[in-house]
C-alpha cells in the first residue's frame, strides 16, 4: 500500500521529478511544493504520513528552521531531509532539529522509498554511505579546525584579498583599478578570479560569502 507524501524542495524540477517517480511506484503524493518555505503550510494542510524536504545548503545558519516548525506543529509527521552528503555538520544539525532521516538528494528512487518505509515505521533512515562518512571523519579528524574562512583565505592571493575588500565596500571595477593603481582590465581579471575561487556568480554573492563564512573578520585581522 502506498504512502501519503508531501514533497518540497527549493529546486522545483527536482521535487516534481521525485514526486512523479514515487507516484509511479504506487505512492500518493498529496502536494509538491517549492520553495522549501512552503513545507509547513502543506504539511499542516494535507496531513501526510511522511514529508520529503530538500535542503540544498544544510550547513547554512537557519537551514533547518522549517524542519523545527514542522516538528512543533505536526510532530507526528516524520521528515526526511534530501541534501548533499559532503557537509556532515549539516547532517548532524538535521537530526538535532528533528529529522527522521537524511539521504542524498540525487539518491536512487529505491533508496528514497526504503527511507520512507523506515520512517513511517518509526525508525531512523540513514544510508550506509552517510554512516561511513561520519565514521571516517571521526577516525581521521582534520589536522586543523574545519574552518571555511581559513580554506577560502588560502585560495586567495594577497592581491585578490585586497580586491575582495574593495568588492565588499561596494567599489566598481573603475574604483578598484584607481584605488589600487592598476589597469581596469587587470582589475576585472582579479575580480573574476575572486568570484571563481569563492564560487560566486556576482559581486554581491561574493560579499555575502565573505560575510557568512567569517572571511571578512579574518581579512580584517590579517
Amino acid at each position: 500500500m502506498g504512502v501519503r507524501l508531501v514533497v518540497v524542495d527549493d529546486r522545483r524540477l527536482l521535487a516534481e521529478a521525485l514526486a512523479t517517480a514515487l507516484q509511479l511506484r504506487g505512492h500518493r503524493v498529496l502536494a509538491v511544493g517549492s520553495p522549501a518555505g512552503a513545507a509547513l503550510e502543506l504539511v499542516v494542510g494535507r496531513r501526510p504520513e511522511v514529508c520529503l524536504l530538500g535542503i540544498a545548503r544544510p550547513g547554512d545558519a537557519g537551514a533547518f528552521e522549517m524542519l523545527r516548525r514542522i516538528r512543533r506543529e505536526r510532530p507526528e509527521v516524520p521528515v526526511i531531509i534530501l541534501g548533499p552528503m559532503g557537509e556532515l555538520h549539516g547532517v548532524a544539525a538535521a537530526f538535532a532539529a528533528g529529522a527522521a532521516g537524511y539521504i542524498r538528494s540525487d539518491e536512487r528512487i529505491e533508496v528514497v522509498e526504503r527511507a520512507v518505509s523506515r520512517v513511517r515505521g518509526g525508525e531512523a533512515a540513514v544510508t550506509a554511505e552517510l554512516l561511513r562518512g561520519v565514521f571516517e571523519q571521526l577516525l581521521r579528524p582534520p589536522a586543523e579546525p574545519d574552518d571555511e574562512s581559513v580554506r577560502l583565505l588560502r585560495l586567495l592571493t594577497r592581491r585578490e584579498v585586497q580586491v575582495l575588500v574593495r568588492i565588499v565596500e561596494g567599489e566598481d571595477t573603475r574604483a578598484i583599478a584607481g584605488g589600487m593603481g592598476i589597469a581596469a582590465s587587470t582589475a576585472r581579471t582579479h575580480v573574476q578570479r575572486v568570484l571563481t575561487k569563492l564560487g560566486a556568480r556576482t559581486r554581491l554573492e561574493a560579499a555575502a560569502v565573505a560575510a557568512r563564512t567569517g572571511l571578512l573578520e579574518r581579512m580584517a585581522r590579517g
